[in-house]
């Protein structure tokens, strides 16, 4: 695929010194052009490439055989590698799968979402008013940034909150403002041996007094069991499906007490339909397909480093860092799904904000610093407040940005000059609504995987979390004074510091 790749470098060369407004301007139809997904639309207008490279890319797709591997992925083949297992999370949201193994998933997961409309019933019936949900990474971005996002569609029925880091801090903060008497958790572990997830959730089961409100997730039953979680309490989770790709299943209980069944199930069907256009649409028309393209051609065309995501509603406000382990935790490899070498770049470093408080904050470097960045910047075309007034100067600024982006603004002074040709990608949604939003987090899914494909790399593993993991179990017992073996002379020094002033 490397060679592939480097088919890009001769078009990057030739658009080096090109403006992204004659670019435009050079094609006709393509400031108009939008591509659609039900109610979401993209605008590629902005990105620095001409009809040239876009063929060029196309190209790439067709060689790394990127239509045959979104079947593969659908129909529950070995896409991961490394663990010998498929990656079936839209299997939870969709009967798109031909096969044996896509058909079972589907079924595991409609009998499970009824367990779970059934614990949901039950705890709208009681006379609990707080949940909190303890999870980590997957078990906490995905739904909380649903929980957040969606809070106008919520039922009103319970107060949702959110404990993931193991610094007791989080802990003793949110437990002083709930009342132990109106109190469930859920916790949230795939394989319930997550270190910040067990003691944050012993904290809460102690904290509960052995109160019948405790809740898990998680792929190991046994273990949530044996930890105080009644079995009719524990929803399954599955091998089959990454941390980070899981909110759609019942780790998405805590979004199903939010917004309702009915909601979530709003937020599948939304995803459901971006897979169905995943598999439909022709590259050309496809919008993951084309986001993802247009990634690689940002990485290895053109060769940028980093990556901002810009949602223009303070609803999205979350959505960098749910993306952030999306995107990195995916894409963040240096061999090849097979475990060779490779010689090309893989993810950029994601990072971002909401607009407008970004303006405010890093904007400067992104207009006038030294490295570009590209962009995805994400409006909503219909709010739903009634500050008319607000929402336009929101659209306004959005607007303003992507064109400042692109086109700069040349003066005398060299202070106040704007280069622009900074590339962008516009996302539109009509509204922000459960379909909407599981729609546009399915694109970003979707896109992931595409551009793993592209990359020869495994977007399923994420082996580089665990040597930390080790590292931090074995110095357990050398920060309580007890005897170890060999320490790092750096790490046996900086224990000594703690030590001494602990």
């Amino acid at each position: 695929m490397s060679a592939a790749l480097a088919a890009l470098a001769p078009h990057a060369a030739r658009l080096a010194a090109a403006r992204i407004p004659d670019l435009v301007q050079a094609e006709p139809g393509r400031a108009a052009r939008m591509l659609r997904a039900g109610p979401i639309g993209m605008s590629l207008a902005r990105q620095k490439l001409d009809g040239d490279a876009r063929a060029a890319l196309h190209a790439l797709a067709d060689a790394a055989g990127l239509v045959p591997a979104f079947r593969r992925l659908f129909d529950g083949e070995m896409v991961n590698a490394s663990e010998r297992r498929p990656a079936l999370h839209s299997a939870l949201r969709s009967d798109l799968g031909t096969s044996d193994t896509a058909r079972a998933a589907h079924a595991q997961a409609v009998q499970a979402r009824e367990r779970m409309r059934a614990l949901v019933a039950a705890l709208e019936a009681s006379e609990v008013t707080d949940v909190v949900n303890v999870g980590i990474g997957g078990s906490d971005l995905g739904p909380r940034l649903v929980v957040d996002a969606l809070a106008e569609f919520g039922t009103g029925r319970f107060r949702l909150h959110f404990l993931s880091n193991v610094d007791g801090s989080a802990a003793q903060r949110l437990l002083a403002g709930l009342d132990p008497e109106r109190t469930a958790a859920i916790l949230v572990s795939k394989s319930f041996g997550t270190q910040e997830t067990l003691l944050n959730g012993a904290v809460l089961r102690d904290w509960l007094g052995g109160a019948g409100r405790l809740y898990a997730v998680s792929a190991n039953v046994p273990r949530a069991e044996a930890f105080g979680v009644a079995a009719e309490r524990v929803l399954p989770m599955w091998d089959w499906v990454g941390g980070r790709y899981s909110l759609w299943s019942a780790v998405g209980f805590s979004i199903a007490l939010a917004i309702g069944m009915e909601g979530f199930e709003a937020l599948l069907a939304g995803a459901a339909a971006m897979d169905a256009h995943v598999l439909e649409a022709p590259v050309e028309d496809n919008l993951p397909v084309q986001h993802a393209l247009h990634g690689v051609w940002n990485r290895n065309g053109l060769g940028y480093p980093t990556h901002a995501v810009l949602p223009y509603d303070e609803r999205l406000a979350l959505l960098p860092a749910y993306l952030q382990q999306l995107v990195m935790e995916s894409l963040g490899k240096r061999v090849a799904a097979d475990g060779s070498a490779i010689d090309h770049a893989t993810v950029p470093v994601l990072w971002g904000g909401a607009g407008t408080n970004s303006q405010h904050s890093f904007f400067q470097a992104l207009h006038q610093g030294t490295d570009i960045v590209p962009a995805d910047f994400i409006g909503v075309a219909r709010p739903s407040h009634p500050f008319a007034d607000n929402h336009r100067a929101l659209l306004a600024n959005l607007l303003a940005q992507t064109e400042a982006f692109a086109n700069g603004a040349d003066v005398d002074d060299p202070q106040k000059v704007y280069p622009g040709g900074r590339p962008s990608t516009l996302l539109l949604l009509d509204a922000l609504t459960p379909e909407s939003l599981g729609g546009l987090i399915a694109l970003y899914e979707h896109s992931v995987y595409a551009q793993s494909v592209l990359w020869g790399i495994n977007a399923f593993d994420q082996w580089g979390v665990e040597l930390g993991k080790k590292i931090a179990g074995d110095l357990l017992p050398a920060l309580a004074g007890e005897l170890t073996g060999p320490l790092d002379p750096v790490t046996a020094a900086l224990i000594d510091a703690i030590r001494a002033r602990g």
